[in-house]
């Protein structure tokens, strides 16, 4: 599986809409909307998981497509340097 990153999506964006949009272009594994862990409101970025080739597929066709009057940004997620968080601090 590929997981890619998918940025600049208007907060109003749902699942479906996401998976809609990426099973035009293969399979769609699973898709994760990502919200502030204290607010609960949308950060504006997610995740979908594809095959390797539908992952390829789709981010070449959807990068830069307009979604809610926003260009979307579609690539293969990095994994995060450091990536261990811990408890919040106050």
């Amino acid at each position: 599986m590929t997981k890619i990153y998918v940025g600049n999506l208007p907060f109003s964006t749902t699942e479906r809409e996401i998976r809609d949009l990426f099973s035009q272009h293969g399979t769609v594994e699973s898709v994760s909307l990502i919200t502030d862990r204290d607010t609960g409101t949308p950060r504006g970025f997610g995740f979908v998981e594809m095959s390797r080739g539908d992952a390829s597929r789709a981010i070449q066709n959807l990068n830069g497509k307009m979604l809610g009057g926003r260009p979307l940004r579609v690539n293969e997620a990095q994994e995060r340097q450091g990536a261990s968080r811990g408890p919040r601090r106050s």
